[in-house]
């Protein structure tokens, strides 16, 4: 079995269930083809995905000849399916507005199409599979039209929630269409798509790399961590006034925030506002994933509260909860998207509305100072990510719906 996958970084250090889910689908015999649009920003220093980034091709990388000339050959080769896939884009493009940015963008994607769609057909490949439905899809679901090779999507938070132009037809023109959650399905249902088909695929972790910590032991400082991109949806501004009110209170509390983005200097910079030190608040920067499990197990808490941010972007059901959960971390984080899914208050996690900083307190106030909230949370976590969060398992899932 061979399938073509194309994500918007491959490999990408902000989206590691990308390349997980291919790694594992060829440790189940699959033959994957990579694909990039962009260049990742950040090299992903891993050793199990070095022989994935040097064969990944990068389609924006490619030169424009070289484009243009896959266009010349397709419509040699097959000039109805091409003037029909040009019919598809002027309507796709009229549909989002005729000179809008998107209706441009559109266009642009077009190009780099064809451009897959021969490498599609260079290598014999039968199925395209696409993570994220806004700029990867618009490709795939042309290079298929052009092709003839049929195409599916994962869909996650974005591209749903803030970037989800075309989603319907998207959702009809794909072999078949999966989402990671049930809130974005009744989401999409609630926007006017016909959801009837689609799949729920979980994002999902291997519970073997993340075996649970030892026993806490009886440090007088509480570690609260955090691992995200240091952007607005994360929460991690909220997160750091709630360590200072903590501290205000002669709590004994530190917090690690682990990872960068374009908040870095701005949470710098709030820490100094509210009274923060560098031995209240550790800016770790990016940590590799191989490093990640160590970095959670040395944590006794870890907190993400995730917000709406001001374009109306939200996180799906982020990863790294469901790693914190197997490392044996007890998670605070909010009741917003398919969060409850994978944390159900008082039973695997603590959930606090968002943007609500005296939960948020109370919240980490109770962990701290409840031994048997903390044991119970821990044991009932592991158990919910194996159950239904099993990398394994919902690759093996994916892997029927392909053919």
């Amino acid at each position: 079995m061979r399938v073509a996958y194309l994500a918007p970084e491959l490999p990408a250090l902000s989206a590691t269930f990308v390349y997980n889910e291919i790694l594992q689908l060829e440790k189940l015999g699959t033959e994957v083809i990579p694909f990039s649009v962009n260049q990742p920003q950040a090299r992903v220093e891993e050793d199990c995905v070095f022989d994935l980034t040097e064969r990944t091709m990068v389609l924006y990388a490619e030169p424009v000849v070289r484009v243009l000339k896959s266009h010349l050959l397709l419509l040699a080769k097959s000039p109805l399916r091409y003037l029909k896939t040009l019919w598809l884009l002027c309507k796709d493009m009229w549909c989002v507005g005729l000179f809008t940015r998107t209706a441009l963008g559109l266009g642009y994607r077009f190009l780099y199409s064809a451009r897959l769609a021969a490498l599609l057909l260079e290598k014999n490949c039968p199925h395209l599979h696409v993570h994220f439905a806004h700029i990867p899809a618009d490709i795939a679901m042309y290079a298929s039209s052009i092709s003839g090779i049929p195409f599916s999507i994962t869909a996650h938070a974005n591209d749903i929630f803030e970037r989800c132009w075309l989603l319907k037809q998207k959702v009809k023109r794909a072999h078949f269409f999966a989402t990671i959650s049930e809130f974005n399905k009744k989401y999409m249902q609630s926007i006017g798509v016909d959801t009837e088909h689609v799949k729920i695929i979980r994002c999902g972790v291997d519970p073997a790399k993340f075996s649970q910590q030892e026993e806490a032991t009886t440090n007088t400082v509480v570690k609260i961590g955090v691992l995200a991109r240091l952007v607005e949806k994360k929460g991690i501004d909220l997160l750091i006034k709630a360590v200072a009110q903590l501290k205000k209170k002669n709590s004994p509390v530190e917090l690690y925030i682990a990872g960068n983005g374009p908040m870095n200097k701005r949470l710098i910079n709030l820490c100094k506002e509210i009274g923060l030190t560098e031995s209240d608040v550790h800016f770790l920067g990016a940590i590799a994933h191989s490093k990640v499990t160590d970095f959670l197990k040395s944590l006794d808490l870890f907190v993400l509260p995730c917000r709406e941010d001001e374009k109306g972007d939200i996180d799906g059901i982020p990863v790294v909860l469901m790693e914190a959960m197997l490392a044996g971390v007890p998670v605070i984080t909010s009741n917003l998207s398919g969060i409850p899914e994978l944390v159900t208050d008082k039973k695997t996690g603590l959930l606090i509305e968002q943007n609500n900083l005296t939960a948020l307190v109370g919240a980490i106030a109770s962990l701290i100072e409840d031994d048997e909230l903390r044991s119970r949370l821990i044991y009932n976590a592991a158990i919910k990510v194996k159950k239904d969060f099993s990398l394994i398992d919902n690759t093996k899932k994916l892997k029927t719906l392909f053919f």
